[in-house]
């Protein structure tokens, strides 16, 4: 097999992977998933998913990239040749995640600019829907808006020099500075919050614990849930940089540093977040529960409410928004290199023609969110792609791998051999039970829900359209992209 060991360090490998795993997601869905799941008691289900499905899906996905040192589709055929297809949809999921991920990134951009005059105003909800994005009606798309635009084009810029340069040079060298640069930035974000009037009474509000929700079980698979997505499992992210680590690499260790890393960056931001809700809260006579929200309405909504009401409000503004910029960036470049690396393999073309044509379709199709229509579009295809693209692939990966290809116990000898933290039993057992049921389960909730009930009030037709078509079109580039046989005549036996 081809020499793949492009990470100058393992440290650039650790800090690539916790680029990709804290995501823009990290920062608002696990403050209101913890919120409204029991508060400190949300954290027992959570640590449990950590260590039944979290660590151990990574401890999989990094052994399979480092044994078959591939992309995610030719690293399943080569587990079994009826899996390539797997890799694909996968990588396909990343594709279409990847034009709208950099939308997020421009506004967050455009509000650290904003930030300065906090050109949001009085009623920000009001001028991020209306005066900056200027929404239409679902279906409805109108024209381009060019505050979203130019910013746009100026994301993928980056993201093209960066992928340019490569694994080395351009990967690993982009996260050594945005990593540690995020991580500086959101400890002061923090440090500020928790320093504010309001601040503990937003913190009880987030760690008070409702032991009789730990009964529930739709508290436990949301715990699930979050684990699912926060690590970027079956993305085939981590399968692709796992594959460029060294041959002497220990996995089960660096799987345990990148799981336990992004779990502590979630605390960190729900600290920081409900500290500044409480803040809000305290300044307008509210509840911690009437302030309290989830998705890109606590970023570009709320926030900038709480920050025009804060003592040096520009610098803080600026300081949150080039946070969410650097966790954006980093979590961009990962997504983005996963279909870089198929195209590569899979045509035998060079990495900048693999990168001007992966990345050069992501840019043009990202247009299509940079319009009037663009925010109900960017939720309602965010929305599908990963509960019925992201969790559905990793329940199919999973269960091709230990019920059908049985590969488990060959995995776990080949982690062992490389690893000093030795698995067990108990990894094929959360790998081939736990897992399985808790994804499927998620799968049959999410699908009486949504059958029963329109996702976000938006018409069928325009549902069906951009949320369903949009699902299962990822499913169905799965089994077209094996037609074409690999250049190696090695992969097509």
């Amino acid at each position: 097999m081809e020499n793949r060991s492009q990470w100058g360090t393992r440290l650039g490998f650790l800090l690539a992977a916790m680029g990709s795993a804290i995501g823009l997601g990290n920062i608002w869905r696990f403050p209101a998933t913890a919120y409204e799941n029991g508060g400190g008691a949300f954290f027992l289900p959570y640590l449990f998913a950590l260590i039944t499905a979290g660590i151990p899906l990574l401890i999989m996905e990094y052994t399979i990239g480092h044994k078959y040192r591939s992309s995610a589709p030719r690293a399943f055929r080569r587990i079994s040749k009826g899996m390539e297809w797997v890799g694909w949809w996968q990588i396909a999921i990343s594709f279409i995640i990847s034009t709208y991920y950099p939308i997020i990134v421009a506004w967050a951009a455009m509000y650290a600019y904003f930030s300065f005059s906090q050109r949001w105003g009085d009623d920000p909800t009001a001028f991020f829907v209306g005066d900056f994005l200027q929404v239409s009606e679902a279906g409805t798309f109108g024209s381009m808006v060019p505050s979203v635009l130019f910013p746009l084009l100026a994301i993928w810029v980056i993201v093209f020099i960066i992928l340019g340069f490569g694994v080395k040079k351009g990967i690993e060298a982009a996260n050594k500075i945005f990593i540690p640069l995020l991580a500086i930035i959101f400890i002061i974000i923090v440090i500020r919050a928790v320093t504010l009037p309001g601040a503990v009474e937003g913190l009880e509000a987030f760690f008070a614990p409702d032991w009789s929700s730990i009964m529930d079980g739709s508290v436990w698979v949301s715990a699930y849930g979050q684990i699912f997505y926060s690590l970027s499992i079956a993305f085939a992210i981590m399968i692709t940089y796992s594959s460029y680590l060294p041959k002497k690499s220990d996995i089960t260790n660096n799987a345990f540093i990148t799981g336990l890393a992004n779990s502590s960056f979630e605390l960190l931001a729900g600290i920081g977040v409900f500290a500044a809700l409480g803040f809000m809260a305290s300044q307008t006579d509210q509840a911690i529960a009437d302030v309290a929200t989830t998705g890109v309405g606590l970023a570009f909504m709320v926030f900038p409410e709480i920050i025009s009401q804060m003592p040096a409000s520009g610098l803080f503004g600026v300081l949150f928004f080039a946070s969410l910029l650097l966790a954006g960036l980093s979590s961009l470049i990962s997504i983005s290199e996963t279909y870089i690396a198929g195209i590569q393999e899979k045509f035998n073309v060079s990495r900048g023609v693999a990168v001007t044509i992966g990345g050069g379709l992501a840019a043009l199709v990202s247009l299509l969110y940079a319009n009037q229509g663009g925010l109900n579009l960017l939720d309602t295809v965010d929305y599908f792609i990963n509960n019925y693209g992201v969790a559905l692939a990793g329940l199919f990966e999973v269960v091709a791998i230990a019920w059908f290809a049985r590969s488990l116990k060959d995995l776990q000898r080949y982690a062992n051999d490389v690893s000093d933290i030795k698995l067990g039993s108990w990894w094929r057992f959360c790998l081939s039970v736990i897992t399985p049921i808790v994804l499927g389960y998620m799968m049959l909730q999410n699908l009486s829900t949504d059958l029963e009930i329109n996702y976000a009030g938006y018409p069928y037709k325009f549902l069906f359209r951009f949320g369903w078509m949009v699902a299962l079109g990822a499913i169905f580039i799965g089994p077209l992209m094996t037609i074409k046989k690999w250049p190696n005549k090695q992969d097509n036996k």
